[in-house]
């Protein structure tokens, strides 16, 4: 008989109807009499009760039914005798696959979310990461269908690049070299001439350089993949691999850049209300008693849109008025997630776009004003989480962006392709950057990065 998934059996009304459903058991109880089983295959963050009468079933048949088994059960499912479900199977057959579990790391007993990350392979069991996981598929798709709606094409940018598109240095390195054995030159310089590209190259740090170049032909497009950062920042916010959605628009300026930052996230917000609510429902009684309000605040209220140094001006009055930050606050600072989070929570409460940074602690390809010292950055600061998404205006003049090259030290040798698009054809362009991850965060309610992603990259951490 063919498998029904559970979701699918939860909601039909064809009582008495015979089915065949298969999945984890998450509980069995029962007496001499009858034995109920939760049964979990993952399609909903509802269980299955298995009814099994005793008088079929014998005690080693089912003894094997334990938690953490894998079994298929076929039977007719029915009105349920008890509360918390509306039908349930009465199991005529029972077959466990595989062998017995034995001492089976995830019991009915509430689990630490530290536990789970060591047991990372065990956690898509779990009602938690049950949740998070189709929630995140729910988002991927929300992001190809808005992209998709607007006329975007999907382009696939390198992972594996030459070029540091943030110009920090912190790539993660590619190479065939032997590590024991490399030939350097008479400064001590590594040579890559035998390297399987003849030149140093890295896991990429973000698509968007390439994804200009696809936008200067096809207008708009959008990637999304996995970017990696080898940065040693161990924090519930940062991860070493990750995954990005960069769109990249010809002819968008600072202000559509803007707009179009604004409907996509509210676009992914609706879309986990209208196609996720179970699992919202879940994660918000267990973990964060405030997520309805918090996505419901996104779509309610307009985004203020105010210039970096406007911005410092509040911080600054805040601590004027006896507000304390840990990190400092002064024309010029990185601000930190405490000062973001302050505008968005305390000040305006409601989400906050961020303009015209200073130029020296953005990257070399935004558009620069005509104040010389600011740049047309943009970054989205949303409760909780601070930035969620960080874009720009890009410089299409050919000899502005060379020497603000120059003056970063990005050897224009290198670069000679990204210029390229500044000599044929230039236009203004923009585009932006969201984590995948940080959109989980806040659309879940969880609180640390590592609990969004299935297997987690972090600073001593590769496993699984």
């Amino acid at each position: 008989m063919e498998r029904t998934r559970i979701a699918d059996a939860l909601k039909t009304d064809a009582q008495g109807a015979a089915m065949t459903v298969k999945g984890w058991v998450r509980t069995r109880r029962g007496n001499r009499q009858v034995q109920f089983i939760a049964l979990n295959d993952g399609s909903t963050i509802h269980d299955l009760q298995i009814v099994a009468d005793t008088g079929r079933f014998g005690d080693e048949e089912l003894k094997a039914v334990t938690t953490g088994a894998c079994i298929r059960a076929t039977g007719k499912l029915v009105p349920s005798q008890g509360q918390g479900q509306s039908v349930e199977l009465q199991a005529d057959e029972i077959e466990v696959y595989g062998g017995v579990p034995g001492t089976y790391p995830l019991q009915k007993k509430g689990h630490t979310l530290e536990f789970l990350r060591s047991i990372a392979h065990l956690r898509p069991r779990t009602n938690t990461f049950g949740a998070i996981f189709r929630i995140g598929h729910h988002m991927a798709m929300a992001i190809h269908t808005f992209f998709h709606e607007r006329g975007f094409v999907y382009v696939h940018t390198p992972i594996i690049t030459a070029s540091d598109c943030e110009g920090a240095g912190q790539m993660f390195q590619v190479t065939t070299l032997n590590l024991y054995d490399l030939r350097k030159d008479e400064n001590g310089s590594i040579l890559y001439d035998r390297d399987f590209f003849g030149k140093q190259t890295g896991l990429t740090v973000s698509g968007q350089l390439e994804g200009e170049l696809a936008a200067m032909g096809l207008g708009a497009i959008y990637t999304f993949g996995p970017t990696f950062r080898a940065e040693n920042s161990n924090t519930p916010r940062h991860l070493a691999e990750f995954w990005m959605i960069e769109p990249e628009v010809a002819f968008n300026e600072i202000e559509d850049n803007m707009q179009l930052a604004e409907d996509f996230i509210r676009y992914c917000v609706q879309w986990a209300l209208d196609h996720c609510l179970d699992d919202l429902r879940f994660l918000s009684e267990r973990f964060d008693k405030e997520l309805f309000e918090r996505l419901n605040f996104v779509l309610k209220q307009t985004f203020v849109r105010l210039s970096y140094t406007e911005g410092i001006r509040i911080l600054e009055q805040a601590v004027a008025g006896g507000w304390k930050f840990e990190f400092p606050i002064y024309w010029g600072a990185d601000l930190a997630a405490e000062h973001e989070r302050y505008l968005v929570e305390e000040h305006f409460k409601c989400p906050v776009i961020l303009t015209d940074y200073p130029k020296e602690i953005k990257s070399f390809y935004m558009k620069q004003n005509d104040d010389g010292k600011t740049v047309r950055a943009m970054d989205v600061l949303f409760p909780k989480i601070g930035e969620i998404i960080g874009g720009s205006q890009r410089e299409e003049d050919y000899d502005k962006l060379a020497t603000r090259a120059r003056e970063m030290n990005i050897p224009e040798k290198d670069m000679g392709w990204y210029l390229d698009i500044r000599r044929f054809g230039t236009a203004p362009h923009s585009g932006f950057g969201l984590g995948f991850e940080r959109l989980l965060m806040f659309v879940t309610g969880m609180t640390n990065i590592r609990d969004v992603i299935p297997f987690p990259r972090t600073p001593n951490n590769a496993e699984f």
